[in-house]
């Protein structure tokens, strides 16, 4: 989930009784402004109609099994596909532990649940930390925002113990959100930022930084494998690599620089001709987005070459061009990963045919691209903190 910045805030020292009373005057003392939901539109079938999501909420809420497998050298941890619209997975807070649904997020560093003591709509069908019942819970008075391109949430910094499937970090920082806009009626609880540390909004150390100075992992690295319409099945791994999730040898990507996910790219390409990136641009490898977003007039002329035609929000193509559409080329670092229409070509909830192409609304200096779920669930990859550097390979 790419963010842009927004300034942190503290509170004044107050005893017990007037932290838990100034709590919830936070929460509605402040006017946000709503942000368009964009991604959760791009799911395979879109949940569409009031009773279409209230009765999907009521089947699939929270029912992910949580087994982790750990090996020697590696802890495995499942990951729900909630329709192509994002990957969930189970963490547990406090003691005793409270478990969340989280998306897994290598667009940001901060770890954020709901509290109690979020009135925002938002918070409403989420399970909500409850401070009170927590024996290891810890509070600051520093109160922080919280911007992605798909909402945003204004959050309380504290600590307890968190477990992802059998990895501990005790005592670790996270947020409990105040006030959440634009998560409305999506099946996550929150988030767990996988970025750098110097991408924490709240300047806390991420949870995978923990793990890794505390030893808890063997290897400075976790992966990702994401499954293509099947619910069950993804995972994400920490402290090494399982080699059964890909085909062929890593391809190991340099990052731009260190401290963000994100790559050089060649190229963008169809049928030999470039359509993109024509001197070279760059590309943050992102698992909290779904779908591949660029700058507006690219992402224009991309639609133009498909035949796709713009109506609401999507760009809709005829469903018999996923059989001639050409693949969409991405070379990164001199290796060719080719997105076919079978991938980038999804069907809406009335079985029409729309385009994963996106503007990304966040503008920058230079050419940048978001390789969201599109990209991942045809790569299997691999983030290596301890090198700086990615791995890419066909996933299984």
């Amino acid at each position: 989930m790419l963010r842009t910045k927004t300034f942190l805030s503290t509170w004044s020292q107050e005893r017990s009784m007037k932290w838990l009373v100034l709590l919830w005057l936070v929460a509605f003392s402040e006017c946000i402004v709503k942000i368009p939901l964009r991604q959760v539109k791009t799911m395979r079938k879109t949940l569409s109609g009031k009773n279409t999501l209230n009765n999907f909420l009521k089947e699939h809420t929270y029912s992910l099994s949580q087994i982790s497998s750990r090996g020697s050298n590696l802890t495995i941890h499942p990951l729900r596909n909630i329709m192509d619209m994002l990957y969930v997975g189970n963490i547990t807070i406090g003691t005793p532990p409270q478990e969340f649904q989280v998306v897994f997020d290598t667009g940001s560093s901060d770890l954020w649940v709901p509290s109690v003591f979020c009135q925002s709509l938002a918070c409403a069908t989420k399970s909500m930390f409850i401070h009170l019942r927590s024996s290891t819970f810890r509070h600051t008075q520093k109160v922080f925002n919280i911007k992605y391109n798909t909402g945003r949430m204004k959050g309380l910094l504290v600590y307890d113990t968190v477990w992802i499937g059998d990895l501990v970090s005790t005592d670790q920082p996270f947020c409990i959100s105040l006030a959440e806009v634009g998560f409305d009626g999506i099946p996550f609880d929150g988030v767990l930022g996988l970025n750098y540390p110097n991408m924490s909004f709240s300047g806390a150390i991420p949870i995978f930084d923990n793990l890794k100075n505390e030893g808890a992992i063997s290897e400075p690295v976790f992966a990702f494998y994401l499954s293509k319409d099947k619910r069950e099945g993804s995972v994400v791994m920490f402290g090494g690599v399982d080699h059964r999730y890909y085909k062929g040898e890593l391809n190991w990507v340099p990052l731009i620089q260190a401290g963000g996910w994100t790559v050089h790219v060649d190229r963008i390409s169809m049928k030999r001709k470039i359509i993109a990136c024509s001197g070279g641009c760059e590309a943050l490898v992102d698992t909290g987005t779904a779908l591949i977003k660029g700058p507006r007039r690219l992402v224009n002329n991309i639609q133009k070459l498909m035949g796709a035609t713009p109506r609401g929000s999507k760009h809709y193509v005829s469903c018999s061009a996923v059989n001639t559409l050409p693949s969409i080329i991405f070379t990164i670092n001199g290796i060719s990963c080719p997105v076919p229409a079978r991938a980038y070509i999804l069907k809406d909830s009335r079985s029409h045919c729309y385009t994963t192409f996106k503007e990304n609304t966040v503008r920058t200096s230079r050419e940048t691209w978001i390789l969201g779920d599109v990209f991942l669930r045809l790569y299997f990859s691999v983030f290596d903190r301890g090198n700086d550097r990615i791995g890419l390979a066909r996933a299984v």
